[in-house]
């Protein structure tokens, strides 16, 4: 997409069913990765507007909550197909704001309307139990009631798909949601989906946003977990951010989901069918050019086959897609920015300054663009041994028995996916359930996803799980209520 030289346009924040700017007036640039130019402009919000987004979710508490379950369910269900229905729109938006491939938009269109339809059946699933009691004539319950206002703090990276994430199951269940998108992808990451939502009918102050400058990220953070109207906080990003927004959701008591980095393994072992671990490996590593944070880091193969598997996974970054996102054969286009770009260039050189090799790709960045790389010979004292990579460089090590591979696999502070490749079924779940992270997918990559599913990490990489069944226990709170019979 060209860029004019037209002044960019202005979106507004969605507060109470309108659009609007911030208090103060101020606004705040959305980059496109491609030119370094501005794609467009949005407010630049502070605690006042805070406050504001706030009171409309708190004021369509009630409301909301009082909602028959099966209205509830048929709006998210039409907000599905809404969004189905705003592909085009969708990707355009996204390859000027994140410079996501067309491939990399169609995929989040997709999973968000699957994530809402899933989400949409905790409307009507069962909200309490009959519990035992001792007492005569008595009627003992545990009831489940929405929680209350839910703040959402969304990334850029898969940002369609982390937004219905974040606040599908919470809509779902009767709570109301802030949104607070990322600053380098406030529209695709938030504006957008909301704007959807409410579209499809969900009442005003349901859905709402606040969308800010990078400068003033951590004022508003603090003054939305802060606020006590707030009920229910959850978070996907880096691990640093993260630590502060658990620590301000502890602070002020408020439950939190946190999903976090990642430094993801892959182990190839003696067994695995070659061809088929070189094509997930590919996929797990190089979608969306290694910006998810499920994406492999560590690719650890058997000595035995290692040679033979590097032959074939270097033949098939080789012949990757890369450049133009615009282009429906791309898979690696540039990353979100040029800082980016230049922080992977670092990973890269500081490793081959201390003796690793280049198996592919490698060299000094092109703006926001850094070519699909694979390496060898990578050792502890390098930077990329022990940092999450989050671009599209990929890492070999080769071990001598499936003990040193899930020594190392289990060597770091993260634990949030992994993968295992292996012939033997029953090998691979006793490898599987030895590796410490979050999600372990056999003969499959590690950025596997289904919307149902447990969504979550441990150690560095947080705690708490998305996914319908799990995050409709989240953002409810269970209670209890007695009925004696005095009849």
């Amino acid at each position: 997409m060209t860029i004019t030289e037209t002044p960019p346009q202005f979106h507004g924040n969605l507060v109470g069913g309108r659009e609007v700017p911030a208090v103060s007036g101020r606004t705040t640039d959305d980059l496109d990765p491609r030119t370094g130019q501005t794609y467009l402009r949005v407010p630049a919000c502070d605690v006042g507007d805070v406050t504001r987004a706030v009171d409309a979710a708190d004021a369509a508490f009630a409301g909301w909550a009082a909602t028959a379950p099966s209205a509830r369910r048929a709006l998210l269900n039409h907000a599905a197909d809404l969004l189905e229905s705003r592909l085009e729109e969708f990707t355009t938006a996204m390859l000027a704001e994140t410079a996501g491939t067309r491939s990399w938009a169609a995929f989040n269109v997709s999973m968000s309307a699957e994530l809402i339809r899933q989400a949409a059946t905790m409307a009507t699933a069962p909200t309490g139990s009959l519990l035992a009691t001792d007492v005569p004539g008595q009627w003992s319950l545990a009831v489940r009631e929405p929680a209350g206002p839910v703040a959402a703090f969304v990334p850029w990276n898969g940002p369609l798909i982390l937004c219905a994430r974040a606040v599908a199951v919470a809509l779902a269940t009767g709570n109301p949601v802030v949104i607070r998108p990322s600053e380098d992808a406030p529209v695709t990451s938030g504006l957008f989906l909301a704007q959807v939502l409410a579209d499809a009918g969900l009442p005003d102050g349901v859905v709402n946003t606040v969308t800010n400058d990078r400068a003033d990220a951590p004022g508003v953070v603090q003054a939305l977990v802060a606020d006590p109207r707030i009920r229910r906080v959850n978070f996907t990003g880096s691990t640093n951010v993260g630590r502060i927004v658990g620590a301000a959701a502890g602070q002020h008591l408020k439950p939190a989901i946190l999903e976090l980095g990642g430094k993801n393994p892959i182990l190839v072992l003696a067994d695995a069918d070659l061809d088929h671990a070189a094509n997930g490996v590919t996929t797990a590593k190089f979608m969306n050019s290694g910006q998810i944070c499920m994406c492999v880091d560590r690719v650890i193969v058997h000595q035995d086959i290692a040679d033979d598997f590097t032959t074939r996974f270097v033949e098939q970054v080789r012949a990757l897609g890369q450049g133009d996102p615009d282009s429906p054969t791309t898979t690696v286009g540039p990353l979100i920015n040029a800082r980016a770009a230049e922080r992977v260039a670092g990973l890269v050189a500081d490793a081959v300054a201390k003796g690793a090799r280049v198996l592919v790709g490698g060299g000094t960045p092109d703006g926001a663009f850094y070519p699909a790389t694979v390496l060898t010979g990578i050792t502890p004292e390098m930077r990329i041994y022990g940092e999450e990579v989050f671009g599209p460089v990929a890492t070999i090590f080769t071990v001598p028995d499936d003990e040193a591979a899930l020594t190392l696999a289990n060597d770091t502070d993260y634990g949030l996916s992994s993968a295992v490749y292996t012939e033997n079924a029953t090998r691979g779940l006793a490898i599987a359930r030895r590796l410490r992270h979050g999600a372990v997918h056999i003969n499959n990559h590690s950025v596997s996803d289904e919307p149902q599913a447990p969504v979550g990490g441990v150690k560095d990489s947080g705690y708490g799980h998305f996914g319908s069944q799990w995050g409709a226990d989240f953002f409810t709170e269970t209670r209890w209520v007695t009925i004696a019979d005095r009849s």
